[in-house]
């Protein structure tokens, strides 16, 4: 496994890589890894010759300084789980690599960044979709790789792929659960026992609210049904629920036949934000 640290030095590779005929995967992560990363990896693996995997804990797209502070970093440790799974490369650059000079360039995904994350966390799309476009031209990639887990950070992903015509595929992969449930994060190992042990309630309130969608109960039902199910822990302080056209995400009042629905949380537990979500085919 190479380590790459310049922008300079990912475009030589993956130059490299094409002229030789290989199908290239990338996986952009913010490091502190965990199984769902290493899914993504593996996935990549199958389906490509070389797998690059970055790592850059992305300042751009924390709108709460805090937050970017607390982000784990653990990069000697996040090394040594990769190579075993198949990367062939890992990109680690530093802030003044990826941003020599400060980003002007806005980006602008109307409605699907005005709900969700998008609304709660202003400005932190325009991060994602600047730092991804980035590490799309640097690496070139055949396919990259991202997990369900954020389902509107990969919505809005395939927008910018659309939108600015990127020769590439966009392939999202199942989130990867503990085994009480709780979708894989990074922020998890933040969480304090007694949170840790609450936190598997957004699972199971998604997963009550699920069954409820398919039985057809009204969408404003099912919300007041599981923001109760939420205010009723004391450790666990709601910030959104809500249920959306999986593609558009745009609330629903009601559901319509063949479209796809996603169900979306937000909460914070001692101090620390998780989000997860479940999809429910139309």
């Amino acid at each position: 496994m190479q380590i790459l640290t310049t922008a300079a030095g990912l475009q030589a590779y993956t130059e490299q890589a094409r002229q030789a005929g290989k199908r290239v995967g990338l996986v952009p992560t913010m490091g502190a890894l965990h199984d769902g990363h290493l899914q993504l990896v593996q996935a990549a693996r199958t389906d490509c010759d070389e797998v690059i995997v970055s790592i850059f804990v992305n300042p751009t797209q924390f709108n709460n300084a805090e937050d970017f502070r607390l982000y784990p970093r653990v990069p000697e440790a996040d090394a040594v789980l990769l190579e075993p799974v198949g990367c062939t490369a890992l990109f680690v650059p530093s802030v003044p690599e990826v941003y020599p000079q400060p980003a002007v360039l806005r980006f602008d995904f109307g409605p699907l960044e005005q709900v969700m994350e998008g609304a709660h966390r202003p400005g932190h799309f325009n991060g994602v979709a600047t730092v991804v476009s980035k590490l799309f031209h640097l690496a070139r990639p055949h396919r990259a790789y991202f997990g369900q887990k954020d389902w509107q950070q990969v919505t809005v992903i395939r927008q910018l792929v659309a939108d600015l015509s990127f020769d590439l595929e966009i392939v999202t992969c199942p989130t990867i659960r503990e085994p009480d449930g709780l979708a894989m994060s990074s922020r998890n190992r933040r969480l304090e026992p007694v949170a840790r042990a609450a936190a598997p309630l957004l699972h199971q309130v998604l997963q009550a609210a699920a069954a409820e969608v398919r039985q057809g109960v009204s969408p404003s039902e099912v919300m007041a049904t599981a923001e109760a199910a939420l205010r009723r822990e004391p450790l666990i302080t709601p910030e959104y629920f809500e249920i959306a056209d999986a593609q558009t995400l745009q609330p629903l009042v009601d559901y319509a036949a063949g479209r796809d629905v996603v169900l979306c949380i937000a909460a914070h537990l001692g101090g620390v934000r998780l989000i997860d979500n479940l999809v429910i085919a139309g």
